[in-house]
C-alpha cells in the first residue's frame, strides 16, 4: 500500500544518471550515478515508494524514440532491482516545449499520472527530487515537497535562482540523491 507521506518523486536526467546539454539519446549515453542507484534501493529497502517524473522532450524533436527511452528505463529499473530496490512507476512526457501538452514539467500532469498510478487521493507530503526549477514548480500544486540536488543542472539552477538557498524558502538542497536519501533515513548514507 503506498502512502504519499512515503513517496519520492525522482527527476532522472541529472538526479539519478549523469545529464547532458545535448540530451541524452542512447543507452549506451544513460550513465546513472551508481550512488543514486543505491540510494533508490535504500529508499526501497526502508519501505519508501519510488516513482520517476522525467521530462524527455528529445522524442519530439526526433533525437531517439520511444523504444530507446524504454530501453533506458529498462535497465535504470534492472539496475535498481539489482541493488535490491524498486521503482514503482516511471512517468514521461514525450512532448515538446510548444506542445501545449498538460504534462510536460512544470505543470503537474506527470505527477497527477504517479498519483492515479499509485491510487494515492494526493501527493501533499511526498518529496519531489529535481536539479532544475520546474521539478520543483510541478510538484508546488500537488503539495510535494521540493528538493534540489547539485547534480546535473543543480548547481546552475542555484546560481540562477539563490531564492531557493533562502532561509525562508522551503526547499532543502543536497549534493546528490545519496545526500538527500541519507538524511531522509536518517543514517547519514
Amino acid at each position: 500500500m503506498h502512502t504519499s507521506d512515503r513517496l519520492v518523486i525522482l527527476d532522472r536526467d541529472g538526479v539519478i544518471n549523469q545529464d547532458s546539454d545535448d540530451y541524452v539519446k542512447s543507452l549506451a549515453e544513460w550513465i546513472p550515478y551508481p550512488s543514486a542507484i543505491e540510494a533508490i534501493a535504500r529508499l526501497s529497502q526502508a519501505g519508501w515508494t519510488v516513482a520517476v517524473a522525467t521530462n524527455q522532450s528529445g522524442i519530439a524533436r526526433g533525437y531517439y524514440t520511444e523504444e530507446t527511452l524504454a530501453e533506458m528505463h529498462e535497465e535504470l529499473c534492472r539496475q535498481v532491482t539489482e541493488a535490491g530496490g524498486e521503482i514503482a512507476h516511471i512517468a514521461w512526457c514525450p512532448h515538446g516545449p510548444d506542445d501545449h501538452c498538460c504534462c510536460r514539467k512544470p505543470l503537474p500532469g506527470l505527477l497527477e499520472q504517479v498519483r492515479d498510478t499509485l491510487q494515492l487521493p494526493g501527493l501533499a507530503g511526498s518529496w519531489m527530487v529535481g536539479d532544475s526549477l520546474r521539478d520543483l514548480q510541478a510538484g508546488a500544486p500537488m503539495g510535494c515537497r521540493p528538493v534540489l540536488v547539485r547534480t546535473g543542472k543543480g548547481q546552475r539552477t542555484l546560481e540562477q535562482h539563490p531564492e531557493l538557498a533562502a532561509s525562508d524558502n522551503d526547499t532543502l538542497i543536497f549534493d546528490s540523491l545519496a545526500d538527500f536519501v541519507g538524511w531522509l533515513l536518517g543514517d547519514g548514507g
